[in-house]
């Protein structure tokens, strides 16, 4: 089972769950849902989400997203999964808080599990 991370707002995943799907703006814009693994999710969460607030970590199972899932290189030359299609919420197996320190940087979050 190989599993990967998504960072989005609380309001955007209690929409999903209403729905029974999750569509990132990313998909509109970009045409793909931005996912990280788990050595990534901290650099992600501190390059283009540092000091927000309301915020979500999504652990999905790749094993059951219905979608395309394709591993891109990003800008800095690192592989990171992206999801092409919407999110089936069936695949996401646990969601946690995920809030910054006082400083507005993000840490790994203690109740993170062993991904892989």
């Amino acid at each position: 089972m190989k599993n990967i991370l998504h960072i989005t707002q609380a309001e955007q995943w209690e929409q999903a769950k209403i729905n029974g799907n999750y569509r990132a703006d990313s998909l509109d814009t970009e045409g793909f849902i931005h996912c990280s693994e788990l050595s990534q999710i901290v650099k992600v969460a501190n390059s283009f989400f540092r000091n927000q607030k309301g915020l979500v970590l999504l652990f999905i199972n790749a094993d059951k997203i219905k979608a395309e899932i394709r591993y891109e290189e990003a800008e800095i030359g690192e592989l990171f999964p992206h999801i092409y299609g919407e999110l089936n919420i069936d695949a996401v197996f646990q969601v946690i808080d995920f809030k910054s320190g006082e400083d507005g940087l993000f840490e790994l979050p203690l109740e993170v599990v062993n991904l892989d």
